[in-house]
């Protein structure tokens, strides 16, 4: 297991030098009332006071419920500034909007929120002079499980290196809301959703593979599978070199 004590303080330390370094007055970042999120929003609070998780419901009902709940649990308990920001009507108008030009997948339409989302938080960071946290972990990055130019566009990401194993290890050192620790990991986007239901994998397994090379055949495929095919997400953009 790792030494969370020093983790802690390197990671703050990371987020101290990176606010210098672009001379930023705070740090803000979705507080979904997921296990990321909740790892993120406690780093930062001890590395800048000036520190704001958003809340960012966007139709799913989730979001209005025990997303919100274990949002604002995680807010009181390490006092953490929140804001909310609804984008259900927003995502509406987009969809009808974008539906005009086009016959919408089911798949982009649930990618809407989290790219409307992050469009949301860069506006109030800029608008404030602040840096926006990432919290995708290393686990959802190989996997290619998150949403491209949305959960992934951020400043810097103070948890990028830790596995949903770690992840999870680290909240129980900081002694986090049981309530987030204890439930499925789930993107929240589509009611009934969970993260390993979707990848057809557990987190055990792919974290058992990433830390020590033990998978079996069955699941190897599935992982190997998922990080080809989204090996797109983790690059740049192509652009023509001359």
């Amino acid at each position: 297991m790792r030494d969370y004590k020093v983790e802690f303080e390197n990671r703050v330390k990371f987020i101290q030098e990176v606010l210098r370094g672009a001379r930023a007055q705070g740090v803000i970042f979705g507080n979904s009332g997921g296990k990321d999120a909740a790892l993120v929003g406690i780093l930062c609070k001890a590395a800048c006071d000036n520190t704001v998780g958003v809340i960012t419901p966007c139709g799913s009902l989730r979001n209005y419920g025990e997303d919100k709940d274990h949002a604002e649990i995680l807010a009181q308990q390490f006092n953490i500034e929140t804001r909310i920001i609804d984008l259900t009507a927003t995502k509406k108008v987009l969809v009808e909007a974008a539906g005009q030009a086009g016959d919408l997948t089911d798949a982009a339409i649930s990618n809407i929120a989290p790219r409307l989302r992050m469009a949301a938080w860069r506006t109030i960071a800029q608008s404030e002079n602040m840096l926006l946290a990432g919290t995708s972990n290393r686990s959802e990055r190989y996997m290619g499980y998150f949403t491209k130019f949305g959960d992934d566009a951020y400043d810097f990401n103070p948890i990028i290196d830790l596995t949903v194993t770690e992840i999870y290890e680290f909240l129980r050192y900081l002694r986090a809301p049981e309530c987030i620790i204890n439930k499925a990991p789930s993107a929240g986007l589509v009611e009934g959703q969970t993260d390993e239901g979707d990848m057809g994998v557990t987190y055990k397994s792919i974290d058992e593979y990433l830390l020590n090379g033990n998978v079996n055949e069955d699941d190897l495929k599935i992982i190997e599978r998922y990080h080809r095919v989204s090996e797109h997400k983790r690059k740049p953009p192509v652009v023509y070199g001359g």
